[in-house]
């Protein structure tokens, strides 16, 4: 994503069109689309190619670009698990990895950064019902590791919402539901994990078409990503006005939800109704 934003500067800085640049690469318009918001890996070819059509002549630049495109290009730790990982997914999991903030709203489940192991077999084995046990347990795995950015030397900041059916939504049975309540209790002590929950009696809300992620990056050329994902596939939109939308969005749950001492009651008085 830095390589992609920093050739998208270049780009518009010459101005050279979307479709020029795809030309120059053997490409389209829609390939450096992708490109410059990372989506994609990149060959050092066509980001040479880009350089001189955007008139960067300078060596030391140009090779600190392409190195740095070619770090980008090395497989992450989450392609070990590319057997159960699907294409639209695969994205994700390198941006929840280098995001520095992940806002996130869940109206069925714990969001996965916050299960426990049981609860997250317990939504696995509904979501994946001819799953093997072995490759539950490797899909257990994968969750565990993307947990690690929460306590990691320098964490990622997790903002997450919770819809109160979440909450009262047994997955897994009594015992597996309570241990979960009692993880979100203790992770609500880390500094940099925010949990709200929204109760029944807030009314309607803006979120109506279900779970919403948001990534913001350290960067300062690095936009905010939007993530909806859905049973077999993901949407990510990326014009400025979608974005805009649902940051709103989240900005008004955010509002609506209890205060994060507030819903830390509730889950301590939840637990204690067993």
């Amino acid at each position: 994503m830095v390589v992609g934003a920093r050739l998208r500067k270049l780009r518009e800085a010459s101005g050279i069109s979307a479709d020029q640049a795809g030309y120059e690469i053997r490409g389209s318009a829609s390939k450096i689309s992708r490109m410059e918001l990372g989506r994609v890996g990149f060959k050092e070819r066509d980001v040479a190619d880009l350089l001189t059509l955007y008139g960067v002549t300078d060596p030391d630049e140009r090779e600190a670009l392409v190195e740095l495109a070619r770090a980008a290009s090395v497989p992450g730790w989450w392609q070990r698990y590319h057997d159960i990982v699907p294409p639209w997914f695969e994205p994700y999991l390198g941006l929840e990895q280098g995001a520095s903030v992940i806002r996130c709203y869940e109206v069925q489940v714990v969001p996965a950064l916050l299960q426990t192991e049981d609860y997250a077999r317990a939504v696995i084995r509904l979501t994946h019902p001819r799953a093997s046990e072995e490759e539950i347990e490797r899909r257990v795995a994968l969750r565990r590791e993307r947990q690690r950015i929460l306590t990691r030397d320098d964490p990622a900041r997790l903002w997450a919402v919770l819809d109160e059916a979440v909450l009262r939504r047994p997955f897994g049975g009594r015992e597996v539901m309570r241990d979960q309540l009692r993880h979100l209790i203790d992770v609500c002590a880390l500094r940099n994990v925010t949990v709200q929950v929204l109760p029944f009696g807030a009314g309607g809300h803006g979120a109506l078409g279900g779970p919403i992620t948001l990534l913001r990056f350290e960067e300062a050329d690095l936009p905010d990503v939007v993530y909806l994902e859905q049973l077999t596939t993901a949407h990510y939109p990326d014009r400025r006005a979608d974005v805009d939308h649902y940051t709103d969005i989240m900005n008004r749950l955010v509002v609506d939800a209890d205060s994060p001492p507030k819903s830390l009651d509730t889950l301590r008085r939840l637990l204690a109704e067993d």
